[in-house]
């Protein structure tokens, strides 16, 4: 069988048209059609339905795309291993694991890897669940990074795959510190049921794997938004996260401007209060002061013709005309 039919047939299906296709292998459209009719006769069954200029799989078609993709996958893994035979430390490194591990593995990683290896190319693609160990099946990568419990639940199905344990990791939950949703590096999930949660979608077993607990807590999560991006995630969280700062901010200031005005009533009261406290000393005084006179004037008509009180009464009436008048009363 012609291998070049085979990757044809993978790349129209892909593409959808023979042009786009040609565009793609960098070959002449005639030859392409030709290529997929040969492999029809060649296979026996029809391959493609044209519907509005577009080519459509027919169900044996469907069924054979895989197996193609899986004979392609072996192939270009045959030729790598032979390159790895021949250049002994050399060669290519198929690695697929899932965003978040390039993200927080690789990252730091590649450039270790190439100090100690600088002859061996790491090759890394992105897939999420059982699309690493079907990749792995097909011979489309050399080295798959997945969660144990994935590989526990799917293996029946990829005998053939073998696996050794890496260091543990921990999921992440990333939200407000004002929240008290756990303590010591722990969150319960029972205390998540009142909040909307960001989740990672269901193609990701980490979230199979969160949902599995919240299903032994008995609790249903209330799920605000799913997506398949950890970054936008975090992008909505800290977005959320400012804004309840922002209004945080907003109560504080609200708070701050009814203390001013709570203050500035206060000693307002206090004012007036120290002004009707001297207004009525004043008053008091005044009434003292008059009474006094009064006294005295009675004290003068009664004994001022006794000669001995004549200088004392002289003496008093004079001080008082003498002494400074006081100053009128304020308003209270």
């Amino acid at each position: 069988m012609d291998l070049r039919r085979l990757r044809t047939f993978v790349t129209v299906a892909e593409q959808g048209t023979v042009s786009k296709a040609a565009l793609h292998l960098r070959t002449a459209q005639p030859a392409l059609s030709r290529q997929i009719l040969d492999l029809e006769e060649e296979l026996g069954v029809r391959l493609f339905d044209r519907v509005r200029r577009r080519l459509v799989l027919t169900s044996e078609g469907e069924q054979l795309l895989g197996d193609c993709r899986t004979v392609l996958g072996a192939v270009s893994s045959l030729g790598d291993r032979a390159q790895h035979l021949r250049r002994g430390d050399s060669g290519i490194l198929r690695v697929a694991a899932t965003p978040q591990t390039i993200e927080g593995v690789f990252a730091t990683f590649l450039s270790r890897h190439a100090e100690r290896r600088p002859n061996v190319q790491i090759k890394l693609s992105e897939a999420v669940g059982a699309n690493l160990l079907g990749m792995l099946e097909r011979g489309e990568i050399d080295l798959a990074i997945a969660l144990v419990g994935l590989l526990r639940e799917v293996k029946g199905d990829y005998r053939t795959i073998e696996s050794f344990d890496l260091a543990p990791i921990g999921f992440l939950a990333a939200y407000p510190a004002s929240l008290k949703v756990g303590s010591g590096g722990t969150v319960d999930i029972g205390r998540l049921a009142s909040y909307p949660l960001l989740l990672l979608s269901s193609s990701f077993y980490v979230r199979a794997t969160f949902d599995a607990a919240c299903r032994l807590a008995g609790v249903k999560p209330d799920v605000f938004m799913e997506s398949s991006s950890p970054q936008a995630l975090l992008a909505l969280a800290e977005a959320a996260l400012l804004a309840q700062q922002a209004a945080l901010l907003a109560q504080q200031e609200r708070e701050r401007k009814e203390r001013a005005e709570a203050e500035a009533r206060a000693r307002q009261r206090a004012e007036q209060e120290a002004r009707e406290a001297a207004a009525r000393e004043c008053q008091r005084l005044e009434q003292e002061r008059n009474e006094g006179r009064a006294l005295l004037a009675s004290f003068v008509a009664k004994y001022g013709k006794v000669e001995e009180f004549k200088g004392i009464a002289g003496q008093i009436s004079a001080f008082l005309d003498k002494a400074p008048k006081p100053k009128p009363c304020p308003p209270a």
